[in-house]
């Protein structure tokens, strides 16, 4: 069975489209939003953000039930929910998706921000339901961009997980087939010096992640073995520090195989260089070049 042929076949199709459509994935902190909001601002492209669909289309209800719950742990807070004399609710923008990531949570001592380990799995697993849908929307959006706003272009800034829910070597994947029947997908690779600053500023401040299940299970037996503690016991921010770098390695060879049979591939040095949505545009004319 063959993939399906790429949207923009050549740099010469690419070059003469007059509707550019693309979808960034990559690990976190390579560029995707940093191209995503240049071209937003050069005035021509819709910028499609898949962690902000998420957060409020799919998860904002949850997010904001969960404030509520620890607000009605407060006397004050708790009198004054329950006679609706004030409102709670997720502020999350583009530039801050700390609300999803907050829920989205790590395990571990509740003592320590924790959560315990069956919640962490029912989070992970509507993060896994809600991203399918808000990556099978972006279709819909391109649509809306064209007829209601007048956007030529369009650009998908997705989340550093997209590899988590689907399978790139199938090639009738719904997802996958949906997005690049619609958009070129553009892998935004690092080397092996990004992955260590990724790794280090991970360090520095750890952040929740979505992964496979698998994944998850395989992580946290190991880390509790190595580590010599119970569930419980679990120091939160250890844990996703153990977890990223596995992550980032297990998250390889499934983006390189949505490049390769399904899009393109720019590296991250590249991409700093294309300072312009021309440059960028230019460079994605050269990685279907490259092939």
């Amino acid at each position: 069975m063959s993939y399906p042929p790429r949207l923009y076949p050549d740099a010469a199709t690419w070059a003469a489209a007059p509707q550019k459509r693309i979808l960034l994935f990559g690990m976190s902190g390579l560029g995707k939003t940093h191209v995503s909001r240049m071209l937003r601002a050069d005035g021509a492209w819709f910028h499609y953000s898949v962690d902000y669909r998420i957060g409020t289309r799919y998860m904002g209800e949850l997010i904001s039930d969960d404030f509520k719950r620890h607000a009605m742990k407060v006397p004050h807070l708790r009198e004054l929910l329950l006679s609706d004399s004030i409102y709670i609710g997720s502020n999350i923008t583009f530039e801050n998706l700390a609300p999803l990531s907050t829920y989205l949570g790590k395990p571990g001592d509740e003592a320590k921000g924790g959560l315990p380990i069956e919640e962490y799995r029912k989070r992970q697993e509507q993060h896994h339901v809600a991203e399918r849908a808000a990556l099978l929307d972006t279709p819909h959006f391109i649509e809306r961009a064209s007829d209601i706003y007048g956007y030529p272009h369009f650009v998908c800034d997705s989340g550093g997980s997209i590899c988590e829910v689907v399978d790139p070597a199938d090639p009738e994947d719904p997802i996958l087939t949906a997005l690049a029947d619609s958009m070129l997908l553009v892998w935004i690779k690092g080397s092996d010096h990004h992955a260590e600053e990724l790794v280090r500023r991970f360090n520095r401040a750890p952040k929740p992640m979505c992964y496979r299940h698998p994944f998850t299970e395989a992580c946290w037996t190991e880390f509790l073995v190595q580590n010599g503690v119970c569930e419980e016991a679990v120091d939160p921010d250890a844990f996703v520090r153990f977890a990223y770098r596995r992550a980032m390695a297990a998250r390889q060879p499934a983006y390189a195989a949505m490049a390769r049979n399904w899009g393109v591939t720019v590296t991250a040095e590249e991409v700093a260089e294309a300072g312009s949505p021309e440059a960028f545009i230019s460079l994605v004319g050269r990685a279907l070049e490259r092939g």
